[in-house]
């Protein structure tokens, strides 16, 4: 843990840290690799899905080295709260043609599945050559809906988790690192 690290976890005492900002970055770099080896003569099209994915979004594109194309999707099953809803919410998506492309989802954090769910039967709609998912975390345990996540930065526990993109009530997205919230019951 670095000392900005160090100072925001004393001053807020909500959290506890889960993964450092050097941490994260180390594996970010091998998930770049990988991908850049897998999509080699792809030029695949990485689709964010915000604002979770937003920083590891970031970071991720920079560590692959083949041609890209980037898109964005807002959608979200939080709703506001600490517990993933049924109920997914898309307000926007892709705007070029995904047809006979290959299609890399960014997310942030999977757990229930029914926010990657929805996106990836929209893409199919569009006839896509392939699509996989990349998650900087991956929380099967608290699965509802069955994914497949092809690539995965943390397997992570049942906790709420923010930092790094990833929020409470729209706070604590630009942590550099990712905590574990304290008395959210999980």
């Amino acid at each position: 843990m670095n000392s900005s690290e160090e100072k925001t976890m004393h001053d807020t005492h909500k959290f506890e840290l889960i993964y450092s900002q050097d941490k994260i970055a180390r594996r970010i770099k091998e998930l770049g690799k990988q991908i850049s080896k897998d999509y080699k003569d792809k030029e695949p099209i990485l689709v964010g899905v915000l604002k979770g994915c937003i920083l590891f979004f970031a970071d991720l594109i920079r560590e692959i080295s083949v041609p890209i194309e980037l898109e964005f999707v807002n959608a979200s099953s939080y709703n506001g709260g600490i517990d993933p809803d049924e109920d997914v919410i898309m307000s926007s998506g892709p705007k070029i043609s995904l047809t006979g492309r290959h299609i890399l989802l960014v997310e942030g954090i999977v757990d229930s599945g029914h926010t990657a769910v929805e996106i990836i039967k929209k893409i199919k709609l569009e006839e896509p050559a392939s699509v996989e998912m990349v998650s900087l975390l991956n929380k099967p345990e608290c699965r509802k809906m069955p994914v497949k996540v092809k690539y995965i930065g943390f397997e992570a526990e049942d906790h709420f988790l923010i930092g790094y993109g990833l929020d409470q009530g729209q706070k604590y997205r630009n942590l550099p690192f990712i905590g574990r919230v304290l008395n959210s019951n999980k």
